[in-house]
């Protein structure tokens, strides 16, 4: 008996591993590359409605989803329902882009993003269930969610680093099946292939999210329309403190899609310059940016000593510096001499992505009632990767094109200093904002160990 109940914790936490793998390895297959892809088939100027997508269902969908996970389906059923919708419209929208290849012909845009806009509306609400999941999980086996949460979200991170260099590397054909290379032009970074990864994948997570343990249902019967509309959470609003919290969650959100976007057209631009062309950065601008992703994987570890000690604010105004840094090294860097600064780049977004999103869903949890605790992370992800994000895409996508454009060989071409230097602007703007008006009292021994 003892020892069965030792043994449970332990073989918890796996499931919570694998589940964040493969959570984030569906959104690492594409997110990062499929600018290049785009562009490659002649619908780079549509890269920002790509994002800003994400964004827009991310207003609504969030919500609505953790309504549902919140009174009336168990969140770990909730999320395989929306991965298995998720990944059958991305299986779709790689085979309009294999159809499409297949006449040599430019994807329907309506259709692919159609499609796009399906397959993302029900993956963008697993980001706030997820942690929902993991967060219900580990409380029923007594585990503190500050210490016990990052040690797993890091393999998430290590999903998405494994099919980030997956589809920069992986080729194939029907002749000689799949092989691998640095610099082969048929790579998945730049073709269809990337969201028949991100499909099947997707799928995978769905099968296996029915088999996780179940998560209680923690809200009561409803005595009113708010409660049944599951709105419990924007009462949130009604204290100062959260509110702050929100507002300033979303001005950043609007930072978080800007280098996903650009990244990777704007360090493969530099293929179009003969002094960069045959640069191992300008070739494999998906390898070069998962370095954002192992600094990401590194930092999330470090997450519980800088709230303890720290607290949220402290913590976010770093993540907010780290941004700043984060666009302003990609300003002055290239891919030759100057390659350490884009790497020293990509080292900061693990501090500027972990320190915000990862920090910012653990200060919901704990803030907020666990009858509400999924509609409170959706309304996190709203603010955030819904109203912050899709403002702050289609702003970023009207800068890039007043500086920059794509040329005949499909590279994305022009200022982009001055492109980088507004978004660090910005981005400081908001750190001395946050500074300034958001008060938080930090209590170390509010957030002590459980476990």
């Amino acid at each position: 008996m003892n020892s069965t109940m030792m043994k449970t914790p332990k073989h918890i936490k796996f499931r919570l591993i694998v589940m964040n793998f493969l959570q984030f390895a569906i959104w690492g297959a594409y997110l990062t590359c499929i600018g290049n892809y785009l562009g490659k088939v002649g619908l780079g100027d549509y890269i920002p409605w790509f994002y800003a997508i994400q964004g827009i269902v991310s207003i609504f969908m969030p919500a609505i989803i953790g309504i549902i996970a919140d009174r009336y389906i168990q969140p770990q059923k909730m999320l395989g329902i929306c991965h298995l919708i998720a990944g059958a419209f991305m299986v779709g929208c790689w085979y309009l882009g294999y159809d499409a290849n297949v006449s040599s012909a430019t994807p329907d845009k309506v259709l692919m993003i159609a499609l796009y806009t399906l397959s993302v509306a029900f993956y963008m609400p697993t980001l706030a269930l997820s942690n929902t999941v993991a967060f219900s999980i580990l409380r029923e086996n007594n585990y503190d969610t500050i210490s016990a949460f990052p040690p797993i979200r890091v393999f998430g991170t290590v999903g998405f680093i494994a099919t980030m260099w997956f589809v920069n590397c992986a080729t194939w054909t029907q002749e000689a099946g799949f092989s691998f290379s640095l610099d082969n032009p048929e790579r998945f970074q730049y073709t269809y292939m990337q969201l028949l990864v991100s499909g099947v994948l997707g799928i995978a997570l769905a099968a296996y999210s029915f088999t996780l343990p179940q998560c209680r249902i923690h809200s009561k019967k409803s005595n009113s329309i708010i409660q049944s509309l599951g709105l419990d959470a924007f009462k949130l609003f009604k204290s100062r403190q959260m509110a702050l919290f929100f507002v300033f969650s979303m001005l950043l959100g609007m930072s978080l899609q800007i280098t996903n976007g650009y990244a990777t057209p704007f360090i493969t631009s530099f293929k179009g310059m003969a002094e960069y062309a045959n640069t191992f950065g300008a070739n494999n601008a998906t390898l070069l940016t998962s370095l954002s992703q192992i600094s990401e994987a590194l930092c999330i570890l470090l997450i519980p000593f800088f709230l303890h000690r720290f607290g949220i604010k402290k913590v976010m105004l770093i993540a907010m510096f780290a941004w700043v840094l984060r666009f302003g090294l990609f300003g002055i860097g290239d891919p030759g001499h100057g390659v350490w600064m884009f790497v020293l780049s990509m080292i900061v977004y693990g501090v500027a992505f972990d320190f915000f999103n990862v920090s910012g869903a653990l200060f919901v949890e704990k803030e907020t009632d666990k009858t509400i605790q999924a509609s409170a992370q959706g309304l996190f992800m709203l603010m955030t990767n819904g109203i912050g994000a899709s403002v702050g895409t289609l702003a970023a996508g009207k800068v890039v094109e007043h500086f920059c454009i794509w040329n005949s060989e499909g590279y994305l071409v022009g200022n982009w200093e001055a492109v980088w230097t507004i978004f660090a602007s910005y981005a400081l703007i908001v750190a001395v904002l946050f500074a300034i008006f958001f008060k938080y009292k930090h209590h170390p021994e509010k957030n002590r160990e459980i476990k």
